[in-house]
C-alpha cells in the first residue's frame, strides 16, 4: 500500500471523508488495522480510535445478526424462567412496523401448525395482534372459529379492533368469526354491568372463555398508549393508575396488572367489556404478542400473572425481560 499522511481529525467534511475511507477499508475491504496504519502513516492505536469515532458519528452502523442457535437459547431461557410452553423470538428491526411484522410471521406460523379444524380462538385488540391477521403468508385452511374477547372501538380504531382482527383471521384461515356486540369501553361500572347482563353479549363472552387458544397483546401504561390516543381513557387516568395503583400494563386491552402479576382492582377495569385475567388462565393456549422493547416491564408483569403460555417478542425485548427478571 502507498502511504498517505492523515491530518488531525475533527468534525469537518474533509475529515469525515477520511473517516469514511478508513471505515470502508476496514469494514468492507477487509484491511487490517496494521495495513491501514501503514497506508496513513499513523499508529494502530490511532486507527482504532478513528474507527471508534466513525461509529460514534454515525459513519458506521453495526447491526448484529443473531444466529438461530442464539435465538433458540433465548427461547429456552424464557420457557424455563416463566414456565412457558413456547417462546417465539424474532430478530430485531429498527422500524417498529417491520418489527411487528417479523413477530407476526412467527405467530402466524405457530397458529398454522397448531390450529385444528373446529379450534376456537379468543382474540384481543391492538397493533401486534392486528399484524398477525394482516400478515399475508400462506397458511393451511382450518375451519377455526375466532371470537372477540373484547368489545368494539369507534371508526378510527378499526384496524386494531378485535372484531376487525377476528374477521381478518377467519378469512385468512378459512374459518368464521364472532362479534361481541358491545363497546370495548364505557363510562361507568353500572353501564358495564348492564351490557354484561345482556344474553347475546354473555353468550359471546362464554364462547371466548371456552376457547382453545387466545391471541392477545400486552400494553404498557404510558400516555402514548392507543387507549389514550383513541380517547378511551385520559392521560391523567393512566398516570394516576401507574403512580398511585402501581399498574404497569394491560393484557388484551381488557385487564390490568401490577409488576408482581397481581390483578389490579382498578376503576379502569370496571369500564371494560371483555374477558379478564382469570378467564385467560382457563384457556389452554394463551399467546401474548409484544414486539416492542419498551414493553418489557409490562411483559414481565403479564408473565407473572400466570395467564400466558406462549410468548412472541423480539430479541431485544427478550433480553431486557430476562435481565429484569434476573
Amino acid at each position: 500500500m502507498s502511504q498517505i499522511k492523515i491530518p488531525p481529525v475533527d468534525s469537518s467534511s474533509d475529515d469525515r471523508e477520511i473517516l469514511t475511507e478508513i471505515a470502508i477499508l476496514y469494514y468492507q475491504e477487509g484491511a487490517t488495522q496494521e495495513e491501514i496504519a501503514k497506508k496513513f502513516s499513523i499508529s494502530r492505536i490511532k486507527v482504532g480510535r478513528l474507527l471508534r469515532k466513525a461509529r460514534e458519528e454515525g459513519i458506521v452502523e453495526i447491526n448484529v445478526r443473531y444466529h438461530p442457535i442464539y435465538s433458540a437459547q433465548l427461547e429456552q431461557r424464557l420457557v424455563e424462567k416463566f414456565n412457558l410452553k413456547r417462546a417465539l423470538i424474532a430478530l430485531d428491526n429498527a422500524d417498529n412496523q417491520e418489527q411487528r411484522k417479523q413477530v407476526a410471521v412467527l405467530v402466524s406460523a405457530f397458529l398454522a401448525n397448531n390450529l385444528q379444524d373446529n379450534s376456537s380462538v379468543a382474540v384481543g385488540q391492538g397493533q401486534n395482534v392486528a399484524a398477525v391477521a394482516d400478515y399475508a403468508g400462506i397458511v393451511p385452511q382450518r375451519n377455526a372459529h375466532f371470537v372477540c374477547a373484547i368489545g368494539g372501538t369507534h371508526r378510527s380504531g378499526d384496524s386494531i379492533n378485535a372484531d376487525h382482527i377476528c374477521r381478518q383471521l377467519a378469512k385468512k384461515f378459512g374459518g368464521s368469526s364472532e362479534t361481541l356486540y358491545a363497546p370495548a369501553y364505557v363510562n361507568s361500572s353500572k353501564t358495564r354491568a348492564d351490557f354484561l347482563a345482556h344474553n347475546t353479549i354473555a353468550e359471546t363472552l362464554k364462547q371466548a372463555r371456552n376457547a382453545d387458544f387466545a391471541l392477545v397483546g400486552v400494553g404498557a401504561m404510558n400516555e402514548n398508549s392507543h387507549m389514550v390516543k383513541l380517547g378511551w381513557f385520559s392521560q391523567q387516568e393512566f398516570a394516576e393508575a401507574r403512580l398511585n395503583e402501581g399498574i404497569v400494563g394491560d393484557i388484551g386491552g381488557f385487564d390490568f396488572f401490577k409488576l408482581t402479576g397481581e390483578n389490579a382492582r382498578t376503576r379502569l377495569r370496571d369500564r371494560v367489556i371483555g374477558l379478564d385475567t382469570e378467564d385467560l388462565r382457563r384457556i389452554p393456549n394463551v399467546i401474548a404478542v409484544a414486539s416492542e422493547e419498551r414493553k418489557a416491564l409490562a411483559l414481565l408483569g403479564a408473565l407473572r400473572t400466570g395467564s400466558i403460555d406462549i410468548l412472541a417478542t423480539s430479541v431485544s425485548c427478550a433480553m431486557t425481560l430476562l435481565n429484569m427478571a434476573e
